[in-house]
């Protein structure tokens, strides 16, 4: 599989997943996954849109196949997440291409196109927050008095399954899932945990959001249990530069899961209409 690797910097994993047609020069998108996930949280997604665009799954920092040393886990910083999607981007052919980010992912999407809006045809948000709530903090402290002694008190599997059952997953979820999705969140490093979660709660996006002119569409849970308090704010934004906001009737978090083909689908003949080009056949 491939791997990017670069000097002084960590080796980034990344999935190439290409049905398009061998004649074509298809665009690459980006499906970056969020906090304490992985590549292989997109599996769903791949069949609805590979046929049309040659896509790209990124383990972040820390996480999945993309090793960093444990001594260097405080020294995650959003700005090395965005250095890393660009030397993707170059890696993968270079020129423009469509990101989807979701949750903690869309937020580096929203500091890419920030900071790089040469590098984007499209932006999509699923699920991301701008800035986390204090009730949020508390429901993954788990009743504990930190992030880290929940995590230490309860092990990484038992602290997924509790915070999936109170922001992710609706009651009635498929239990399997819900044990898959905790026992591939446990394989990040608690101190990757730790460590994203401070970013997250560091500052707002809300900056980078108002700088956001890339053609962008927002995929959400209404009345989200993690994006809620910022989800009038983000449609606000999205409405005010003329572009494509998508609510969706749940207040859980994962409709990445929930909702594969519904949100697959809206992503891709977002990305089509952009392009100018036929997503059916």
């Amino acid at each position: 599989m491939p791997v990017l690797e670069r000097s002084g910097q960590p080796a980034l994993y990344y999935e190439v997943d290409d049905a398009t047609d061998p004649w074509r020069d298809a665009p690459v998108l980006i499906l970056q996954h969020g906090y304490g996930r992985s590549s292989r949280f997109w599996y769903h997604w791949v069949p609805y849109l590979s046929r049309f665009y040659r896509v790209v799954r990124p383990d972040l920092r820390g996480h999945g196949r993309t090793a960093v040393e444990p001594a260097r886990f405080g020294e995650l910083r959003a700005h090395d997440f965005v250095a890393d999607l660009v030397d993707l981007i170059d890696a993968v052919g270079g020129g423009r291409v469509h990101y989807c980010g979701e949750s903690f992912a869309g937020i580096l999407g929203m500091a890419l196109a920030a900071e790089h809006p040469e590098r984007l045809r499209t932006l999509t948000l699923v699920s991301a927050p701008l800035t986390i709530a204090t009730s949020l903090r508390d429901a993954w402290n788990c009743g504990f008095g930190s992030l880290r002694e929940a995590l230490e008190r309860l092990g990484p599997v038992e602290w997924a399954r509790r915070t999936n059952a109170s922001t992710r997953f609706a009651p009635g979820t498929d239990p399997r899932l819900i044990e898959w999705y905790a026992n591939e969140m446990a394989k990040t490093h608690p101190e990757v945990l730790i460590r994203f979660f401070e970013l997250i709660c560091e500052s707002s996006a809300a900056p980078w959001l108002e700088r956001v002119s890339t053609p962008m569409l927002g995929l959400y849970p209404s009345g989200g249990r993690i994006t809620g308090p910022n989800e009038a704010a983000i449609r606000r934004v999205i409405a005010d530069k003329g572009m494509r906001y998508v609510s969706f009737p749940t207040e859980f978090h994962s409709i990445q899961f929930m909702l594969p083909a519904a949100c697959a689908t809206h992503l891709l003949h977002f990305a089509a209409q952009h392009d100018g080009v036929s997503c059916r056949e």
